[in-house]
C-alpha cells in the first residue's frame, strides 16, 4: 500500500495535507524518514510513525448504527439521505457499506462494515441467522397467527416463508409483538402480516442472533463494535 493512501485512510488529512506531512519529514517507516508519497509499505508488519506516534492500521471497520426512519439503506443516492451519510467523514474513508437492508420507514439495528467476507456470510440464507423485530400491528394478533408464522406464511407471490417465531406482547386493536425471521425477503415482515390480514404500522429491528441494538444509541447514532461483538459476529460467520 502507498504511504499517502494509508495516512489518508487513517485520518491524517487529505492527500494534499499528507503530502505536507511527508515534506516536513514527520513520517517514518521502521525509523527511516519517508518523503515520497508513492513509497509502498506493509501496513501490517512495518512500523509507521507520524511525529513519533505509531500509526495503527485497521483494515476493517465495524459500526453498529441505530437506523432512523426516513433514511435509506444504501451507500449513496442522488436524492435521499443514506445510512452512510450518517457517518462522520473520517469513518467513511474505508468505504463501509450496510449489511443487509432495512426499509426506509424501518428503524433499528444495522451493521455497517467494509468486511465483505463477513457481510456475505452473515447474509447467506444457509446460516439461518435470526433477525428479531419489534412491531406495532393494526389488528388483533392471535395464537392462530403464532401458529401460522411457525408453520410458514404464504406471501402474495406464492412464496412460503421459513418458520418464524412470533411472540405476542399485547393483543388488542393495536397489537405489539416480537417476530424473529431467518430470511430477508423484500418487505418480508410487512408481507407476512398482510397475509394474515393485518398491517404493520411500526417496525424496528432489535437483534441479529444474540447481537442486540445498544439501547444507549439514539436514532441516527452509531458506535464502533468492541472486540467481543466482532468475535461474536465472526463466530456466526463460521457456523455451518
Amino acid at each position: 500500500m502507498r504511504i499517502d493512501k494509508l495516512l489518508a485512510n487513517e485520518g491524517y488529512g487529505s492527500r494534499k495535507e499528507v503530502k505536507q506531512l511527508l515534506k516536513q519529514g514527520a513520517v517514518q517507516n521502521n525509523n527511516c524518514m519517508i518523503k515520497n508519497g508513492k513509497t509502498h509499505i506493509d501496513p501490517i508488519n512495518d512500523f509507521i510513525t507520524v511525529f513519533g506516534e505509531q500509526v495503527i492500521y485497521k483494515p476493517f471497520v465495524y459500526f453498529m448504527l441505530h437506523k432512523p426512519a426516513g433514511v435509506i439503506t444504501a451507500t449513496e443516492d442522488n436524492r435521499e439521505e443514506t445510512v452512510i451519510d450518517l457517518l462522520e467523514p473520517l469513518d467513511q474513508l474505508r468505504e463501509p457499506f450496510p449489511v443487509g437492508r432495512l426499509d426506509k420507514d424501518t428503524e433499528g439495528l444495522l451493521l455497517i462494515t467494509n468486511d465483505g467476507k463477513l457481510a456475505h456470510q452473515l447474509l447467506s440464507p444457509k446460516k439461518d441467522i435470526g433477525k428479531t423485530y419489534y412491531a406495532r400491528i393494526d389488528g388483533k394478533v392471535t395464537e392462530e397467527d403464532v401458529l401460522t408464522f411457525k408453520q410458514g406464511v404464504r406471501l402474495d407471490d406464492g412464496y412460503v416463508t421459513k418458520s418464524a417465531r412470533l411472540e405476542i406482547i399485547i393483543s388488542d386493536v393495536e397489537s405489539e409483538i416480537y417476530v424473529t425471521i431467518t430470511e430477508g425477503k423484500y418487505h418480508q415482515v410487512k408481507r407476512m402480516f398482510a397475509a394474515v390480514d393485518k398491517t404493520v404500522i411500526y417496525l424496528k429491528r432489535m437483534a441479529m442472533g444474540d447481537w442486540y441494538l445498544d439501547n444507549q444509541l439514539e436514532k441516527g447514532e452509531y458506535r464502533e463494535l468492541d472486540e467481543k461483538e466482532i468475535h461474536y459476529l465472526q463466530h456466526l460467520e463460521a457456523k455451518k
